[in-house]
């Protein structure tokens, strides 16, 4: 205390001056109309550039929670559009309509990617969900924007998944213009592209067309986007297009992924291996 006395009375002149000129400023304000609408003006101003960085930084702030809520949002959405396209299929005869069980077999549950390999000849994801939230090896996984890979490895609460871009990883693919069928597979180079494999020559393909997942897999729902033909090319006395696509997930930002639960795809597999058996 006698230290802020001692402080005051060495600076008694300086504070007096300060206090001084704070008063007839408040005068030239209240008693000059130029003056007054002069400083209201710049102090609304730079009130307002305050507020707008506070307002930025409040919506920085929350952008996580903004994040996770549109991860669900698009879960529903998702969820919602996956039944209308199993319920009538772009293939399907017109008069096709596959019953309520079929057309809900594909359920979701949105994970958040906390490890993610890109640069490796196989790559692989960690997403923070596990068998406690039903996950199981062998369910596929996809982004908001396309395919992504396949559960490998399962606990409590992580789950360990195999990459599209992995040396070993397939994914049956169909052209949409042309509704040819193909296998998707990557080369190991490019983390943007990938190659289609086994479309004949002989069939027509453009640039820019979309490569989806087809119907013949019981991983992932048919229509999933996985990319887009980039170039075309046909090698000497091969019968098969060179095709390669560009991948429509971004591996490098992804941050939220959808694992995709058939809950028909035990039935179909054990009818499918009872009649491998008989052969």
């Amino acid at each position: 205390m006698e230290q802020l006395f001692a402080f005051i009375a060495q600076s008694r002149n300086f504070i007096l001056f300060v206090l001084l000129e704070v008063l007839c400023f408040y005068f030239i304000i209240n008693t000059n109309n130029y003056w007054s609408a002069s400083f209201f003006n710049t102090s609304n101003r730079y009130a307002a550039q305050m507020l707008a960085w506070s307002n930025t930084a409040h919506e920085y702030t929350n952008l996580r929670q903004v994040n996770s809520d549109l991860a669900a949002e698009n879960l529903r959405l998702r969820t919602q559009l996956t039944a209308r396209q199993q319920e009538r299929s772009l293939l399907s005869p017109p008069l096709y309509k596959a019953d309520s069980i079929f057309a809900t077999r594909f359920e979701f549950t949105v994970g958040k990617v906390i490890n993610n390999t890109t640069t490796l000849a196989n790559n692989y994801l960690t997403i923070d969900k596990g068998t406690a939230d039903g996950v199981k090896p062998g369910m596929g996984v996809i982004s908001p924007t396309g395919v992504v890979g396949r559960v490998r490895f399962c606990n409590e609460h992580f789950s360990v998944i195999t990459s599209i871009l992995h040396s070993e990883f397939r994914v049956s693919a169909r052209l949409v213009r042309s509704n040819e069928i193909g296998t998707a597979r990557w080369m190991g180079s490019d983390p943007t592209r990938m190659d289609l494999l086994d479309i004949s020559r002989y069939k027509p393909v453009s640039k820019g067309d979309s490569v989806v997942t087809s119907d013949q897999n019981s991983v992932f729902p048919p229509g999933i986007l996985i990319g887009r033909v980039r170039s075309i090319g046909v090698q000497a006395n091969q019968t098969f297009h060179d095709l390669t696509i560009d991948l429509s997930t971004n591996f490098g930002n992804l941050s939220y992924v959808y694992i995709v639960q058939n809950n028909l795809a035990a039935e179909q597999s054990q009818l499918e291996k009872q009649v491998e058996n008989e052969k």
